[in-house]
């Protein structure tokens, strides 16, 4: 009897290291609703309505784990899989961790540093400081103007993350390829397309403490290819007064642009395209504050492009877009929460006379 508890007691120790050294935690959203958008132009109308998906937050699944290695160090992976919670199939283009998949290290003292798909720095820095939607709900999002916020994801990356010093936290990440896989460097040779999207720079400090919260961010992306260099710099802050927390930023784009936004079946912009001589200054304003068990959330955005593309036509005229968004969360759980959403952009994709209107509610479960 005795060596069948001390048996017990061992194997039930052991098993208490071997949980405490490594661990892997699934984890997931689900989110859905009924919605309506309608674009339209002078010449041009579109509408849908019906199921939408992944509003609030992208539908996803996926494995995080550490392993412990000793001595504060920690051996970390994370993979992530986007989906359409109406159709089943895989988002990102297909791909099987198209939402992240990234390996590395990392220590309380010195920070993280991961490689592999992931997202750049203003994506994971500027929405958390400055958006009253948090980066999410459609054309409401922080995105649509800063489009390096735009949840940009980015193939090849290395990336190093300092620990949070007193709200402080510094991130910097280079890409050897942003979109797709590396391509040989070939001098005698037609360049390989894999390497047309070329490599990019991600850097950004944020700040928050109590009520204040503090950003700047910029992005950088060189297509050798095209012998062009597109930017994006961006700084924000916030205050919170409990009642209420207001937030502003601005930021400017040059030469290219960097996350599409999609506006309708013929109305959106790519990833990662260049256009030299594009200048574009963002502006955002949003307020958000508790109402009942959930939170009220608007903002004003504004992308105004200041000078057109060298390749644009003479006499081009680039209108500058207005979004206007109103959105609200009720919690029904700590994990499930209804929402609404009703935003309105004038001038969408810089384009005279283009409307876009997006209302919509639905329901997010987290687990």
């Amino acid at each position: 009897m005795k060596k069948t508890l001390l048996a017990a007691a061992l194997i039930a120790g052991f098993a208490g290291v071997a949980q405490a050294e490594t661990s892997v935690t699934l984890y997931g959203i689900l989110d859905g609703g009924i919605g309506y958008q309608k674009v339209k132009g002078d010449d041009y109308s579109a509408k849908k309505v019906g199921g939408i998906n992944g509003v609030q937050s992208g539908n996803r699944w996926g494995l995080k784990g550490s392993e412990d290695l000793g001595d504060g160090l920690r051996a970390i992976f994370q993979v992530e899989s986007g989906f359409d919670l109406g159709t089943g199939r895989s988002a990102q283009g297909g791909r099987l961790f198209g939402r992240q998949a990234t390996l590395g290290l990392a220590g309380d003292s010195w920070g993280e540093l991961t490689g592999g798909r992931q997202t750049n720095i203003a994506s994971k820095y500027l929405p958390g400081i400055v958006d009253p939607f948090g980066g999410g709900f459609g054309q409401a999002n922080v995105g649509t103007s800063f489009s390096a916020a735009n949840t940009m994801r980015w193939d090849n990356t290395v990336m190093y993350q300092t620990p949070n010093f007193s709200g402080f936290q510094f991130g910097v990440g280079y890409s050897f390829n942003v979109d797709g896989g590396q391509g040989w460097d070939i001098k005698d040779a037609t360049p390989n397309p894999d390497d047309l999207n070329g490599k990019g720079i991600t850097t950004g400090l944020r700040y928050a403490n109590g009520p204040i919260g503090l950003v700047a961010t910029y992005d950088q992306i060189k297509q050798d290819e095209n012998d062009v260099k597109f930017t994006q710099w961006s700084v924000g802050g916030a205050y919170d007064f409990e009642v209420v927390k207001v937030s502003a930023a601005f930021g400017q784009t040059r030469d290219g642009w960097f996350t599409g936004t999609d506006f309708g079946p013929d109305f959106g912009t790519g990833s990662f395209v260049g256009a030299e001589g594009l200048k574009v200054n963002s502006y955002l304003v949003g307020l958000s504050a508790p109402v009942g068990n959930g939170k009220i959330m608007a903002s004003w955005q504004m992308a105004d492009p200041t000078s057109a593309p060298d390749a644009a036509p003479a006499g081009t005229d680039l209108e500058a877009q207005h979004v206007y968004s109103l959105g609200y969360t009720y919690n029904l759980s700590k994990r499930t929460n209804l929402y609404a959403i009703g935003s309105y952009a004038r001038h969408a994709l810089f384009t005279d006379d283009l409307k876009s209107t997006l209302i919509g509610v639905g329901l997010r479960h987290q687990f």
